[in-house]
């Protein structure tokens, strides 16, 4: 029995979860609502087998919490727990004191889950199928990590967030292995690592890239799914948590838990150095256990009725797509995604989150989303946690999950109808009009290049509520849309079934690699078309990993258990490439020295000069005010916006923008004052050159097809 510490009385209420160091040992804290009785274990920290394990009863309860003093407990410590209880499936009660498992606030996790039969609570045999409702008394400790004790304290110096504006900001989406594994530069022992995404060579390639955020794909601690080992695969994105408080462990460069907290923690100080923030995709949708047929590794051990939303047989009720949703209406489950959150930002320095399935996060008890959820709330009045940046992706997978626009502010999101816009003006619709089809016409466009005010313009969210992408980690790099209609996932073991149908792609005549120059020609132009929309849109803009330098995936548009070539960004770089790596450099220093094209607030149309113009104002290719019968034409493929900065004392823009499959005559606007442009950017161009001087009263110009252009209005004094 684990007695209170020495001069301690019982006490009502229990401490904080997770384990606490004291003097003279360590507080545990551990919630099992419905058990009989926790064990904490402690191990050796060479024993992989579970032969040191020395079992100590928690003595103490309150509320559902477990909780005492273990003397003489420090750093470095293996710990897991054990729970006896009821086991009654039908009421979602699964005990099992015979399955080892990990405390959901492990600040380190150690070691890799062994798919073996022992790691489930009920009977499997060889093939891993079995009947849920019959419990497996064999012991798993030899087949599952270890929670290590750590010491927070860390030398951060004069660490600062960068609290970079979102009107400012260029994020980065990266996969800490993926844009590491192969860079030049970074020694062999740190790539894949923490400390290759903060060495010099990778900080360097950030930095000239005009990143102000790296978005990284899930960190915290995870694990692999049963099919996917059975394929002989891993999961690579980390979409799969097994401890939401401890950073993943093979990420690190260092061996120990200690040294790859420290690690990590060195990552976040090196980018804030640089004036990059750090954004993490979380994940607290679902957890690695899976549906009741998965393994007992933590919470379905612990309380799988109070984690894990289910019904009233005891079945779980699943919209995230990965067996299992997290219950937030449960306190207990809502407190550990809080504290997770607040340990992040406190212990880690980070600057914000990425929410998966954030939907899921705030459906109430209806199964309903509500922007008015607890957990929406907490967050958004925590004085941490509401100061940091905290960016929805707006769906899930079940009944209404589609809510793009409908998160309470300050939330950001993931803007999906930006993408799908994008994707079908430069490629879908481009196809269509090559075949003397109709488009969807240019109104969607001009909604999102202005910051989707249909979606974002309540409740005063501004702009900067819209996440503007066109590619991510799941689905088609950039390249990849160009040079694929059609997924190609055969290596991901699922008969090419897995991944979307509905990418929005144009291969541009030839499926695949092309040795046709006409056809490389203008893939790379789509390509440079679709950043140069991306950096010229109002709203905040997300670039995926490896778009800048044209990384393929083969047209795998879900990599997620790709952890080789396919994902890894290759750093040989043909001329080409290193051409768009000058044209997403010049595009994203090319917003950031025109604070027209970074609004916080949404244009009105407005006059702002005494001599009629307007903050923004739409043009067709004539050069003349989009009219009512332009904007309903779905045949029109021409746009011209011109962003009047002189009301901001700053200078004005025309961006120009034709779908077109053929060249067009564009004759300038000239609203009230302009006499002269500069052409500051052409999708034509392969590389960046220098501004060339245009007077619109020569002439129309002559548009290529399929291209854009970025103009800068000279100022006539």
């Amino acid at each position: 029995m684990c007695p209170p510490p020495p001069g301690r009385a019982l006490r009502d209420l229990p401490p904080a979860p997770g384990v606490s160091l004291v003097e003279g040992g360590a507080e545990v804290c551990v919630y099992a609502g419905h058990a009989d009785s926790v064990d904490v274990c402690l191990f050796d920290a060479d024993d992989r087998d579970g032969s040191s394990e020395r079992r100590v009863r928690l003595g103490e309860r309150a509320h559902g919490f477990w909780f005492g003093h273990l003397p003489g407990v420090g750093p470095g410590q293996r710990y897991a727990v054990r729970a006896a209880g009821p086991w009654r499936p039908d009421l979602g009660l699964r005990y099992n004191e015979s399955k080892l498992l990990i405390d959901p606030y492990a600040r380190a996790v150690e070691g890799a889950v062994t798919l073996r039969p022992e790691i489930f609570g009920h009977q499997v045999g060889v093939e891993l199928a079995g009947d849920v409702g019959l419990r497996d008394d064999r012991d798993s400790a030899a087949y599952v990590p270890r929670c290590v004790v750590v010491d927070e304290s860390f030398d951060w110096g004069d660490d600062e967030p960068p609290h970079r504006p979102l009107a400012e900001s260029v994020v980065y989406e990266a996969h800490v292995r993926s844009l590491t594994a192969r860079l030049p530069g970074l020694p062999a022992a740190l790539r894949g690592t923490y400390a290759g995404l903060a060495h010099r060579a990778t900080v360097e390639h950030l930095t000239r890239l005009g990143v102000t955020a790296v978005e990284l794909l899930p960190v915290q601690a995870f694990t692999s799914e049963p099919d996917v080992l059975r394929r002989g695969l891993t999961n690579h994105w980390g979409y799969n948590t097994l401890g939401f408080f401890a950073p993943h462990a093979s990420y690190a460069a260092a061996r120990d838990p200690q040294g790859g907290l420290d690690e990590f923690k060195g990552m976040v100080r090196a980018l804030h150095s640089a004036g990059i923030e750090v954004i993490l995709d979380v994940v607290y949708n679902h957890t690695c256990e899976q549906s009741a047929v998965g393994a007992t590794l933590s919470w379905r051990g612990l309380d799988s009725r109070a984690y894990y939303r289910l019904d009233e047989r005891g079945h779980d009720i699943d919209v995230t797509g990965c067996g299992n949703t997290l219950d937030l209406r449960h306190p207990v489950v809502c407190r550990m995604v809080l504290d997770s959150l607040r340990y992040w930002v406190q212990e880690c320095h980070v600057d914000g989150f990425r929410f998966d399935l954030a939907v899921s996060l705030a459906r109430g008890h209806a199964d309903e989303y509500d922007p008015n959820h607890a957990f929406l709330i907490a967050l958004r009045t925590d004085p941490v946690l509401s100061r940091v940046k905290n960016i929805a992706e707006p769906w899930d997978l079940g009944i209404h999950g589609w809510r793009t626009g409908q998160f309470p502010p300050p939330f950001s999101e993931w803007n999906d109808r930006y993408r799908d816009t994008v994707r079908s003006f430069w490629l879908a619709d481009l196809d269509r009009d090559n075949e003397t089809r109709t488009g969807h016409g240019v109104q969607d466009l001009a909604t999102r290049l202005a910051g989707s005010d249909d979606l974002f313009g309540s409740r005063d969210r501004g702009p900067i509520a819209s996440v503007n992408y066109v590619t991510a980690h799941d689905g088609f790099t950039a390249f990849d849309l160009v040079s694929y209609t059609s997924k190609h996932n055969v290596a991901n073991g699922e008969g090419n079934r897995d991944g979307t149908d509905n990418n929005l792609s144009w291969s541009h005549g030839e499926e695949g690699p092309s040795d046709n120059p006409g056809i490389t020609h203008t893939r790379h132009r789509s390509v440079r078309n679709i950043l140069g929309t991306l950096f010229s849109s109002t709203g905040v803009p997300m670039l995926c990993g490896g778009d800048e330098i044209g990384r393929t995936q083969g047209g795998n548009n879900n990599a997620y258990c790709q952890d080789n070539e396919v994902s890894w960004l290759d750093w040989d770089l043909q001329e080409w490439q290193r051409d768009l790596l000058e044209t997403t450099r010049f595009l994203t220093h090319l917003r950031a020295a025109l604070p027209v094209l970074r609004q916080r607030s949404f244009f009105t149309g407005r006059e702002v000069h005494e001599d009629g113009s307007r903050d923004l104002e739409w043009f067709d290719a004539r050069g003349e005010v989009m009219s009512p019968g332009g904007w309903s034409d779905p045949g029109t493929r021409t746009l011209g916006v011109f962003l009047d900065g002189a009301y901001l004392g700053e200078t004005s823009v025309l961006v120009l923008c034709h779908g077109g499959a053929h060249s067009v005559e564009v004759t300038l606007p000239t609203p009230p004052g302009l006499t002269a442009y500069e052409l500051l950017w052409d999708s034509v161009w392969e590389r960046p050159q220098a501004p060339e001087a245009v007077d619109p009263a020569t002439g129309p110009v002559t548009v290529a097809a399929a291209s854009m252009r970025i103009y800068r209005a000279v100022d006539p004094t």
